[in-house]
């Protein structure tokens, strides 16, 4: 069966699976979801094997897509706390359905 498709309609499939897709974007997310804010540290911690420039670099992103929200808290020494946004959120059940896929349909070795 052949399928008929719009390019123009995958758009919004391509922009979500280029928010996800980074390699450190998906982890990145699981932690983000299992609190509502963490600091950076904890993060680093949490992410076993990210280096502090990818780290900092999968924010950056995340929060240019407007899927993580950085808190800065004007105190000595500064504090700074990420959280996912609403529509970070919104990715949550997304991501938890496709990783339960994966589980489901991944060859076994």
């Amino acid at each position: 069966m052949k399928y008929e498709f719009d390019m123009d309609k995958l758009c919004p499939a391509t922009f979500s699976f280029q928010v996800v897709g980074g390699k450190w974007n998906l982890p990145l997310l699981a932690v983000l979801s299992e609190s509502d804010s963490i600091r950076y540290n904890e993060l680093k911690r949490r992410l076993g094997g990210i280096t502090a420039t990818t780290l900092t670099n999968a924010l950056k992103e995340l929060i240019a897509y407007g899927i993580v929200h950085r808190e800065a808290y004007m105190e000595s020494p500064l504090r700074v706390e990420y959280s996912l946004t609403q529509s970070g959120k919104e990715l949550v059940p997304l991501i938890e359905a496709i990783v339960a896929w994966g589980g489901k349909n991944m060859p076994e070795s």
